[in-house]
């Protein structure tokens, strides 16, 4: 027996699509915690290096790069970059009217 297989577009937020609050802040936090784990790879940082530079121990930059971010605030990965030499930028725009809410999103360069 075949079953029909149902599929749901996804919104662009997984985050959303699964019910979470708070949406849009876990997914930036999401994004903010991948580009940390891409530097520390691209620096061939070990975990204790990494620990260092960022002034916590290694079990959180475990957490961090396994994606567990309930104890860390978008500002600390903010300063976990800054910490890596990288710039945050921040910018401010207006909404598109054709969009009916203002969005979050986090773009690495």
């Amino acid at each position: 027996m075949i079953e029909d297989i149902i599929i749901e577009e996804s919104c662009g937020n997984v985050f959303t699509d699964l019910g979470y609050p708070n949406a849009e802040e876990a997914l930036a936090k999401s994004r903010l915690a991948q580009c940390i784990t891409e530097i520390i790879k691209e620096q061939n940082l070990t975990q204790v290096q990494a620990a260092a530079i960022l002034g916590i121990d290694q079990p959180k930059i475990s957490k961090l790069i396994r994606g567990q971010l309930r104890e860390f605030s978008t500002d600390r990965l903010f300063r976990f970059l800054n910490a890596l030499n990288q710039d945050v930028e921040i910018v401010i725009t207006s909404k598109p009217e054709s969009r009916p809410k203002a969005i979050l999103t986090v773009i690495s360069r």
